[in-house]
């Protein structure tokens, strides 16, 4: 039997073109692009301004089951599908975020695909790669120092340092800092007052990154923080401290898309990278739209399950950046729903139709949210050698009694060849005009409303929970103009509702809603659900144990 190689090993084998050559594919002059090296570039927005008036390709997303440890494979058959359609024919562009230091030294590991469904080079785009969060990370520390500094000498805007609601952000997972003491060391080092850390990829500076337009619409989205609050009550804004412009300064290059490619040497888009369950999940605007002027059809993805990044690609980015997609993909595995029906992780290689068939509850109820959008849907099941044909065929079954399509897909082990039947689907499904797209709530209801709609109607809540100071924060911000915005939910991304160890689709649960925070610039308000962290830690063996360098240079352990 041949050994399996690893993702590393694939994709450090990858005949990878210059970028200028990718670029050219995609009509890019080579002045337009930035490379930073051989094999990846930034795309100037002198040259992303140009194509405004050229006709959109088709937009579509993939989406998953909640996810498990047995794995899914958003990432991997988002990629594989960019592939599959520019095997058939089509002129395809894929768009993924990008990923964060911390999942790949924690547990999660990297978010760059996986076997020979890959974007490279694999092991920049999970480590440093162009820079962009260290610039959203500074950008983000130098307003947090610039609210230390303006109390310090003299708080002309009479900041209350009990109101700032402003904190600063890492990127690594650290539980260490999620509530700190700053300040301490007597008067030369300021005032004392608690504060905390976030990971950068729940910073708001990370998520108006992934929806500004443009630089313009950058700076007025920076402006817009809200960094905490007067004695009055009345707000203080990034723009009343003057931080703004030099924060823009700071995102000036992060804000340009970086185009890298597959292993099969088709383009995609890698930029931005906030997480779908404590921010919005969806790579940023500029490059999806970008993409979509230079490609028949773009091929993205949202944040683990489609409770929360399908959800939030509909609901946010969609809704903000007028954004219509054409079909949706959900990806499941034969494990994964084995594991929703309660095999445990070691069982999962032994067949079990049954528990496979309770299982399919958790991929009925994503299918069944996806239409709420008015969005055609196909299922693809990301295929392990593990799978039996009577499994799979039980998914089929169960998938079309939904009145839709499973696909087996063999992307990982056979890139774009393991994947054409799919890439056909999705042309009809785009091409069939079936897609009536619209979000799940209107603007102008109150806030407290949109999220007992995003509760009962995605997550099949039977109750939501809020106490008194949540609910009176809620109406505060609708009375200082905010009402209108939508809401992202932080929450487990591993069920439905907000006990991660509740698999399936459990039904009349209670949605606590313990904190809710305005993100005025990024333009949506965080509702924050059950016990999630918007600092992950690090498990009792993180994987940064096992990553170091040979002898010959190369990394060894991330994947």
């Amino acid at each position: 039997m041949t050994a399996v190689k690893s993702d590393i090993k694939i994709a450090r084998a990858a005949r990878k073109k210059p970028i200028a050559e990718i670029g050219t594919g995609l009509a890019i002059p080579a002045d337009a692009l930035a490379p930073y090296g051989i094999d990846k570039a930034k795309v100037s927005a002198d040259f992303i301004g140009s194509l405004s008036e050229r006709p959109d390709g088709k937009l579509i997303l993939v989406t998953a089951i909640n996810p498990t440890p047995a794995g899914e494979g958003k990432t991997t058959t988002t990629v594989g599908l960019g592939d599959g359609l520019n095997r058939i024919g089509k002129k395809a562009v894929i768009c993924v975020r990008e990923p964060s230091l911390g999942p790949c030294f924690g547990t999660k590991g990297g978010a760059a695909g996986g076997g020979y469904a890959q974007v490279v080079p694999m092991e920049d785009i999970n480590l440093h790669f162009t820079g962009d969060f260290h610039a959203i990370t500074s950008a983000h520390n130098l307003l947090s120092a610039m609210i230390d500094n303006h109390i310090y000498w003299g708080n002309a805007e009479n900041i209350d340092v009990r109101r700032i609601t402003w904190r600063r952000v890492m990127d690594m997972n650290d539980r260490a800092l999620r509530q700190v003491v700053a300040s301490l060391g007597g008067v030369a080092n300021g005032f004392p007052r608690e504060s905390g850390f976030d990971i950068t990829v729940a910073s708001e500076v990370m998520a108006i990154l992934c929806l500004a337009a443009d630089l313009e619409d950058l700076e007025k989205r920076l402006g817009n923080i809200v960094i905490g609050y007067r004695f009055d009550r009345s707000p203080v804004f990034a723009r009343d401290l003057k931080a703004d412009k030099a924060m823009t300064v700071l995102l000036k290059d992060a804000m340009q898309p970086n185009l890298v490619q597959t292993l099969e040497n088709n383009p995609a888009f890698v930029h931005g990278g906030p997480f779908a369950n404590i921010a919005h999940g969806c790579n940023s605007v500029i490059a999806t739209r970008t993409a979509l002027k230079l490609g028949d059809y773009v091929v993205t993805e949202a944040g683990f399950g489609a409770d929360l990044g399908a959800e939030k690609f509909f609901d946010i980015k969609c809704r903000k950046a007028g954004l219509t997609p054409d079909a949706a993909v959900i990806v499941a595995t034969v494990r994964a729903l084995k594991m929703n029906g309660g095999v445990r992780k070691d069982d999962l290689g032994r067949e079990d139709v049954e528990a496979l068939k309770r299982g399919c509850s958790n991929l009925g109820r994503h299918i069944a949210n996806v239409r709420k959008f008015g969005v055609p849907v196909v299922v693809a099941i990301n295929h392990f050698t593990s799978d039996t044909d009577a499994e799979v065929a039980a998914v089929k079954d169960y998938v079309a009694r939904h009145g839709a399509d499973a696909i087996l897909c063999r992307h990982w082990a056979e890139g774009s060849a393991g994947i054409e039947e799919l890439a056909q689907k999705v042309v009809e499904l785009a091409e069939g005009g079936q897609a009536k797209f619209q979000p799940l709530y209107p603007d102008n209801l109150p806030l407290m409303e949109k999220i007992e709609i995003i509760a009962s109607k995605i997550y099949h809540a039977g109750e939501v929970t809020a106490d008194k100071g949540v609910r009176d924060q809620l109406k505060a911000w609708e009375g200082q103009g905010y009402g209108n915005l939508p809401i992202c939910m932080a929450k487990t991304q591993y069920s439905f509702s907000t006990d991660p160890n509740l698999r399936g689709a459990p039904e009349g649960h209670v949605v606590d809603v313990r904190e809710v925070r305005l993100s005025a610039g990024a333009g949506f308000v965080v509702a924050i659900t059950g016990e999630i962290m918007t600092m992950p830690g690090l498990p009792k063996i993180p994987s940064a144990e096992r990553i170091f360098l040979n002898e010959s240079g190369f990394v060894e352990g991330l994947f």
